[in-house]
């Protein structure tokens, strides 16, 4: 996994600071590969809520990540582990690393 221990830490703490205790994440995509360089980060996240709710936190949780991150690509996908999963939902899950 291409994070260093305090950019994970970072990113769990604000997870859970908007989406709660409960929300699972997921790191996926080229991040994962310590083989590559570059890339953006990529997170998938579980966490109960309505459509507009989860794109609010989403959008908080983009700001409050590149004031604590620094600018980057970051892409958040969230998912309310109680609708059905999508294509995306599944390739996250399926090659993803938990945070």
């Amino acid at each position: 996994m291409r994070l260093t221990p305090e950019q994970q830490d970072i990113i769990r703490e604000e997870i859970h600071a908007i989406f709660g205790p409960e929300a699972r994440v997921h790191l996926f995509g080229s991040r994962t590969d310590d083989t590559a360089r570059g890339g953006d980060i990529d997170l998938y996240i579980e966490a109960p809520g309505t459509e507009a709710e989860l794109l609010d936190r989403e959008l908080r949780l983009y700001a409050r990540l590149q004031r604590r991150l620094g600018e980057r690509r970051i892409d958040i996908v969230t998912h309310d582990p109680n609708r059905p999963l999508r294509p995306i939902d599944r390739h996250a899950r399926e090659t993803g690393v938990v945070l």
